[in-house]
């Protein structure tokens, strides 16, 4: 056998002994495998949080009485102890699905920013608010119910209302400039107060109006709080 050979019988010799020798590009793909497997059960239990919550939040509109953990569990499919490895209690659940009805809300009013004249402004505002309350109402509700001594639904509501204030001021500032800051903080809140959800529900559930009835009757009584127009220069 010519020394050329030896490598290879060495080489041999060495699979036999302690196993095929293993390359950098295996070994690579061997680490990225339990990565991937971490990152396939993180997507999962993602998405049965999310469902949890989506499940929550069903129950809430179907009645207005606030869902058990048994409820929610069988409405998302999965057990009462997942609901429990992904919230400590339903009052973690409360805040999540509360911030998630936060995020999709503020995303759909920042699908309408303020433009236009008057009227249009009006219109887009009104019916958005109207579509906001119709979907989230249930929810509002369970909060405020359910706020109790806690400070983070004291302080959900809190930004709800918040936001709900600099989005008149956005969409009404062309008539709102024309007030002092005492004068122009009343009328906001004046707003404000005709918009609550309660307001809606109102004229909705006990008065019988149709939505677009609803919006209308916004619509005229936000443009008589409202002062004039300034003329366009």
């Amino acid at each position: 056998m010519g020394t050329g050979d030896r490598p290879v019988a060495s080489s041999s010799r060495d699979q036999r002994l302690n196993g095929p020798r293993v390359t950098g590009v295996v070994n690579k793909f061997s680490d990225a495998m339990p990565a991937a497997r971490t990152d396939g059960r993180r997507l999962r239990s993602v998405r049965t949080r999310q469902l949890i919550i989506e499940a929550y939040l069903l129950l809430l509109r179907e009645s207005p009485q606030i869902p058990t953990a048994a409820a929610i569990a069988e409405r998302a499919g999965y057990s009462v102890r997942s609901v429990f490895e992904r919230f400590t209690d339903l009052h973690t659940l409360r805040v999540a699905a509360t911030d998630h009805a936060m995020s999709q809300a503020s995303m759909r009013v920042a699908e309408q920013p303020p433009r236009g004249d008057r009227a249009a402004r009006l219109r887009i505002h009104v019916e958005m608010r109207g579509r906001v309350c119709e979907e989230w109402l249930p929810l509002w509700r369970a909060l405020n119910a359910n706020q109790g001594e806690s400070d983070e639904l004291k302080g959900r509501i809190r930004q709800v209302r918040e936001l709900i204030i600099r989005r008149l001021e956005a969409m009404y500032e062309p008539e709102l400039s024309n007030l002092g800051p005492v004068e122009r903080r009343q009328t906001v809140l004046a707003i404000e107060a005709l918009i609550d959800f309660e307001s809606w529900a109102r004229m909705r559930e006990m008065f019988g109006q149709s939505f677009e009835e609803a919006c209308a009757i916004w619509e005229r009584a936000i443009d008589r709080l409202l002062p004039a127009t300034p003329p366009v220069s």
